[in-house]
């Protein structure tokens, strides 16, 4: 008993507390017993439940101990439900009637091809708010040609799935700061009119040709051969940067008695269960390690290690069964993004800031605001949290809004079932309307608005490999087609990842959640913090010395991941082309701010100089989410930097101010 203590105390214990409560570790001992789980288990079915009500509300206390074991205990109610009704309806037998005939209907669906269609006669087209999602007609799956419902008013509150989901315009705290950074600067003040000009260049630091791959054709003589390419590449890093002989570097899988330098990707010895000290091998290149796999004796040092991660290893392979360990050799970081004078002069003229004072003004900030998807709640489409973005960013003059997907979201219930609502348009007949006219009417309808309010903004959108409309179905992504959606010109479609240039600032984008998946993963051993004791702080920062946007492999199983509220219940996961993993690498520089949307909790902080920014979703499972606001100040040049003639460093970091903010 005291064993499971301390393990819940582990796991679930937030530092500086080291002990849960009493009550509380005697609910979880009891979810434990009563459901025969472990608490590792344990915490991944705790994890599911936050990410389902929202991080700032679950907060580990004895009500919301009590509330986890009751969304537990109703989760394994309705499975057995469920199986239940399976094995009744087995039990009835081949030649039971079908239910459509209990309706009056065709019981076998033989007329289908012989009855009329009746097309519905529409509803009224009432003038609507720019950024207000008209009430809509439902079309049922099961009626497809039905005319328009009536019911067209949303309730302020719905059931599912045994939890109270929150309406809209009842949530908590709108606009409100949750997390600053930087905060000792001001926030932008918008001018009295829209600007005249855009005052954002926007450049693409990715050839985003070569994301138009054709997807689902990969050969796996190519996504080994990458594999090796990308060990081969780091090892000629680390031995430049240490300056190490040829010599210095050996075959971890070969016995020998002298200490060697091995560089290899870490992996499992069990294509099943979670990575740890135990199963945790080194992976060499054909080349220096002919491909072998070695296992790895890591007791003697502290470091944070994961499935994919390119490590170089200092030890001795005295048995030929295993590599001791000594020493993990720092990776070099890419060099830090910078821009000639004249270029920074230039983007601070274009904002206005021609004068020296003129740098600390907020109206000469540049303001630019984030949200990631989910952009709706579960429940419904009515994109209320879009909406309630695009205003925000009419009333505060944005100089650019980024948008992240999902957009039309494959694990939204609604969409994957078919049972939606569309606006009433009379350029749409209901019963011929597409994925297409739902993306024109419910996306790029507030999005055209916008842009007619504030001409000048500048917009950009990252596809997912949860959208619905994208053809793309791997990662690295081809962007999202922008005509045929109806989007404004003002509308720029990226690739996912990307990398942009904002006037001088370098910025990274994915939509993939490789945050969550390296806290699944991750194995720290030796000192239990690592060598960061900030777990969101830790997690950037792999990626950063990965050169990487997704530097995971193999990625998580997508049944392990966060169940969505659909009928199958499966998140879609990471489609990974290995061919073209090369895609997602940083080739240059570090990026001035990396965005990563998550499903962890959101922040925004500083990582090796780079500012790396979580928004939140937008819109979570049942409530409102978050967006992040950014004001980035001009770039200041000292009297040093002007006699140089050098590129200077972009210092983002310390001249922008991020604002987490509940939508």
């Amino acid at each position: 008993m005291s064993a499971i203590i301390d393990e819940l105390n582990d796991i679930f214990a937030i530092p500086p507390i080291e002990e849960l409560p009493l009550d509380v570790s005697g609910e979880l001992q009891s979810i434990c017993r009563l459901h025969s789980i472990s608490p590792k288990e344990l915490s991944y079915k705790w994890e599911s439940y936050s990410m389902k009500m929202g991080s700032e509300q679950t907060k580990l206390d004895l009500p919301t101990a009590r509330a986890f074991k009751k969304d537990l205990q109703e989760i394994v109610e309705r499975e057995a439900r469920s199986k239940s009704h399976m094995r009744s309806a087995d039990r009835r037998g081949a030649y039971a009637t079908p239910r459509g005939a209990a309706k009056g209907g065709d019981a076998f669906g033989m007329l289908d091809s012989i009855t009329p269609i009746q097309r519905s006669t529409g509803g009224s087209n009432k003038r609507k708010a720019p950024f207000e999602t008209p009430s809509v007609p439902k079309f049922s799956k099961s009626d497809g040609m039905s005319s328009p419902s009536d019911g067209r008013s949303l309730p302020t509150r719905t059931e599912q799935n045994g939890n109270l989901s929150v309406a809209f315009v009842e949530r908590r705290n709108p606009g409100q700061i949750i997390e600053t950074l930087n905060g000792h600067l001001d926030v932008h003040e918008p001018p009295i009119a829209p600007h005249a000009e855009s005052r954002v260049k926007l450049t693409a630091n990715t050839d985003l040709k070569k994301f138009r791959y054709r997807p689902m054709a990969m050969h796996l003589s190519e996504a080994s051969e990458v594999l090796d390419d990308r060990i081969d590449e780091f090892q000629s890093l680390i031995q430049s940067h240490h300056s190490l002989d040829d010599s210095a570097f050996g075959n971890a899988a070969a016995q020998g008695t002298n200490q060697i330098v091995a560089v290899g990707r870490i992996a499992s010895d069990s294509s099943e269960g979670k990575l740890n000290a135990a199963s945790m091998v080194l992976e060499m290149s054909r080349r220096t390690g002919a491909g072998l796999r070695v296992p790895l004796k890591v007791e003697t040092i502290s470091y944070e290690f994961f499935p994919g991660q390119i490590v170089a290893v200092r030890g001795i392979n005295a048995s030929g069964d295993y590599f001791s360990v000594d020493e993990v050799l720092n990776i070099p970081l890419l060099d830090l993004a910078a821009s000639w004078q004249s270029a920074i002069d230039s983007f601070n003229d274009r904002l206005g800031a021609t004068e020296e004072e003129d740098h600390s003004i907020p109206s000469k900030a540049l303001n630019v605001i984030t949200g990631s998807g989910p952009y709706t709640s579960d429940d419904n489409l009515a994109f209320e949290p879009l909406n309630a973005l695009c205003q925000k960013a009419e009333e505060s003059c944005a100089d650019m809004l980024i948008l992240i997907g999902p957009f039309l979201d494959t694990e939204h219930p609604l969409l994957a079932s078919g049972d939606f609502d569309l606006p009433d348009d009379p350029s749409i007949e209901p019963d011929r309307a597409t994925l297409v006219d739902a993306f024109r009417l419910l996306i790029a309808k507030p999005l055209q608005a916008l842009a007619k309010a504030i001409p000048s903004i500048t917009i950009v959108c990252i596809p997912s490999t949860r959208d619905v409309m994208s053809k793309h179905v791997s990662w690295p992504q081809d962007n999202l087609p922008g005509k045929k959606l109806g989007l404004p010109k003002q509308a720029k479609m990226v690739s996912n990842p990307v990398t942009v240039s904002i006037n001088e600032i370098v910025v990274g984008i994915s939509a993939q959640d490789v945050l969550y998946e390296l806290r699944r993963e991750e194995v720290v051993v030796g000192n239990k913090q690592g060598r960061e004791g900030n777990l969101l702080a830790r997690l950037p920062r792999h990626l950063i010395e990965q050169r990487h946007f997704f530097p995971l492999y193999p990625p998580v199983d997508r049944t392990l991941l966060p169940k969505p509220g659909t009928e199958e219940g499966v998140a879609v996961g990471m489609p990974m082309d290995v061919s073209y993993l090369k895609l997602g690498e940083w080739l240059e520089a570090r990026p001035d701010m990396l965005i990563q949307p998550s499903a962890l909790p959101q922040f925004a902080k500083v990582v090796e100089n780079v500012l790396v920014v979580n928004p939140g979703p937008l819109s979570k499972r049942k409530g409102a989410g978050t967006f992040a606001q950014m004001t980035v100040y001009p770039r200041k040049l000292t009297e040093q930097e002007r006699r140089e003639d050098k590129p200077v460093a972009n210092k983002l970091f310390e001249r922008a101010r991020v604002d987490i903010v509940r939508i």
